[in-house]
């Protein structure tokens, strides 16, 4: 039943980003036909490699655009979150009184449209079963409608904690840029292979502010990534601030495929070369001393 729920997200839900991917995430729990589910925070930002606060932004959004709903009267699985995605749910029902009357069940086209009360029963073989003390009958979680006095929810225990660390609290996806590099490091301070590394959007805009992509071109620009990642492949993990600071030199010194003759030289001016800071020049300087490969090689 879950492959349902997941082919109605592909096919019709109309989210996006980070939330496709948390709906597609509690779709791949889907117990039946009546679409719930269950999940927690910690464990979508850890299936998603999203934070946990991007995880609850999009749930939010979900919730708003009535893709999902939460079932606050119950559990699941280790006190985590119940969800209902209503609008598979009718999917999944519609589809199936018409694969009956199709087969000439005359008692399909007599069951009402809308949606079926939920059966408890076939939920607790997955775990899920009402809350120890519920907050209200068939209660479900409206963002829309506010909320007044004191949750009546039981806290976890205080033991428990984050059951991911790994997971980032908060984190800059799905908003202004994409946050990548940062599955490897805390903080800036722990290194990666180059080839893991990804071209972020501070590196695109510095290639075009310093003319590096009209000097080179998109696709010599691909070109001569493909060749900082051949020459780099076999080198030590580094910090991804190192990887762009070298990464950026690279570029700035890469011939371009037109006018072979002009590629900038480190240390012939005053200036860092290719409009690069004194950290990266000076990172760019240390990598130099080791004997690597200019770029120009190629």
């Amino acid at each position: 039943m879950s492959s349902e729920a997941r082919e109605w997200v592909w096919e019709h839900s109309s989210s996006r980003g980070a939330a496709r991917l948390v709906l597609l995430s509690i779709a791949d729990r889907v117990a039946d036909e009546q679409c719930i589910s269950w999940a927690s925070l910690s464990s979508l930002a850890k299936r998603t490699r999203a934070s946990v606060s991007t995880v609850r932004e999009a749930v939010e959004r979900l919730l708003l655009a009535g893709e999902l709903e939460q079932l606050d009267d119950l559990v699941g699985p280790l006190r985590s979150t119940v969800y209902r995605m209503p609008l598979a749910a009718e999917a999944v029902a519609r589809a199936r009184r018409e694969q009956q009357e199709a087969d000439g069940d005359t008692a399909a086209a007599e069951e009402p449209a809308g949606p079926a009360k939920l059966r408890l029963s076939t939920l607790r073989r997955y775990g899920i079963g009402p809350r120890e003390v519920p907050e209200s009958p068939a209660r479900v979680r409206k963002p829309a409608v506010p909320e007044t006095g004191r949750s009546r929810r039981k806290p976890a225990p205080r033991r428990a904690g984050n059951r991911h660390r790994d997971i980032p609290a908060t984190g800059t996806q799905n908003r202004s840029e994409p946050d990548v590099n940062r599955r490897y490091s805390s903080g800036g301070a722990a290194v990666l292979p180059a080839g893991e590394w990804q071209v972020d959007p501070a590196c695109h805009t510095w290639a075009r502010q310093h003319g590096h992509l009209d000097r080179l071109g998109e696709q010599g620009l691909q070109a001569a990534d493909a060749k900082w990642r051949a020459h780099r492949a076999g080198h030590a993990p580094k910090p991804a601030a190192v990887w762009a600071a070298d990464w950026r030199s690279w570029v700035a010194r890469e011939h371009a495929p037109s006018r072979p003759g002009l590629y900038a030289v480190p240390g012939r001016n005053a200036a860092a070369p290719g409009g690069m800071t004194r950290a990266e020049a000076h990172a760019a300087a240390l990598l130099a001393a080791l004997d690597e490969p200019t770029g120009s090689e190629g």
